[in-house]
């Protein structure tokens, strides 16, 4: 398998080789052959090609499985250049599905614990206007008092992201979705979303299917998040809930996230690329690492090849392991770690497993 990877900006260099180290590792113990392809993005692909994100990085990833993407640092990116852009990596490729899970741990402080929860967001349309349009905006501003925006929901949108849902629903034990929306309001648009989400419930009769309204499911999450193993929504919805249960579990510290299309997935931690604590070796790599775990989940998946799962197992097992033992967790996780003796102790418990 051929796998890039690209350290994003500030503290992407430092998280993402911890997360190479371990997926190495996870990979040696299971004898799948991966080849790591490292390439530029972000600052250093404008600095060394004028562009963050280069044409020979695009061309690359073609050529992949799949790649680890490091934090963007785009919001200290100069403003009215149009070279300066967050890299639209989700756009080129067309990863239509943001998934990310949220676990608590018995030690690590959180609202809840037994929190375990999968979101996953359609990311290519919805009322974020820089995923929906090819030219322009979602949005304008006919005059000062009025701004207009528009919101995008087709049924291939809404059913690849289900049909993602109800797949990962099918690995986990308690083999469950529930579908996000708003429709008794937006009956046209959300009222798609949930058609094509009842559509495929008839073709899983092995996972449980249920809908909730968008308000009813935040509040609930807050209260009984027990309740919840897969849930699915739209863009917009998504970008709200993933970060809610972020905050039920610690934080976005300890929050992964994997883009998936339909023959590729990007690993990319929830969080930012905190330029504050760059270069000082405090950076949490939990995130980055679980979600390059993520990365090997779908690549077993997608390619029925059982060496990806069982190194995902490994890595997931190694992280169990090191939460529980506390010794060498960083400063956001109790402890006083570096991010790279953090990496080498999940890389040695997977190496020891």
């Amino acid at each position: 398998m051929k796998i890039g990877v690209l350290p994003g900006d500030d503290i992407g260099y430092e998280v993402v080789p911890e997360t190479v180290k371990v997926l190495t590792a996870a990979a040696a113990r299971t004898g799948l052959d991966v080849e790591w392809i490292n390439l530029t993005i972000g600052k250093d692909g404008h600095e060394t090609h004028g562009d963050t994100t280069p044409d020979v990085t695009v061309e690359a990833l073609k050529e992949t499985d799949g790649w680890i993407l490091g934090p963007i640092g785009h919001s200290a990116y100069p403003r009215n250049d149009p070279t300066w852009i967050m890299p639209p990596i989700r756009k080129i490729f067309d990863l239509y599905a943001s998934v990310k899970p949220v676990k608590s741990y018995p030690n690590i402080p959180s609202v809840h614990k037994g929190v375990d929860i999968v979101f996953l967001r359609e990311v290519t349309e919805g009322m974020q206007s820089w995923d929906t349009t090819v030219k322009g905006t979602g949005e304008f501003r006919p005059n000062d008092e009025i701004s207009i925006g528009s919101r995008v929901i087709t049924r291939k949108g809404s059913r690849r992201v289900a049909l993602e849902a109800f797949k990962i629903a099918q690995t986990r034990e308690r083999k469950k979705v529930t579908a996000a929306h708003k429709e008794g309001v937006y009956r046209l648009t959300c009222g798609m979303f949930a058609e094509e989400c009842r559509k495929l419930s008839d073709e899983f009769p092995d996972v449980e299917y249920n809908e909730l309204n968008i308000d009813t499911i935040a509040a609930d999450l807050v209260m009984h998040p027990d309740h919840f193993d897969v849930v699915v929504t739209t863009n917009q919805f998504g970008d709200i809930l993933t970060d809610l249960g972020a905050g039920l579990v610690g934080g976005l510290g300890l929050a992964p996230g994997l883009g998936v299309g339909e023959n590729q997935a990007m690993s990319q931690a929830t969080h930012g690329s905190a330029p504050d604590i760059s270069g000082k070796n405090i950076a949490d790599p939990y995130a980055m690492i679980m979600s390059g775990k993520m990365l090997f989940e779908w690549l077993g998946r997608r390619h029925n090849e059982p060496k990806a799962s069982q190194a995902a197992d490994l890595i997931d097992v190694a992280m169990e392991k090191v939460i529980a033992e506390a010794t060498t967790l960083t400063g956001d996780l109790g402890g006083t770690a570096s991010t790279q003796e953090m990496g080498d102790a999940i890389a040695e418990a997977v190496a020891s497993s």
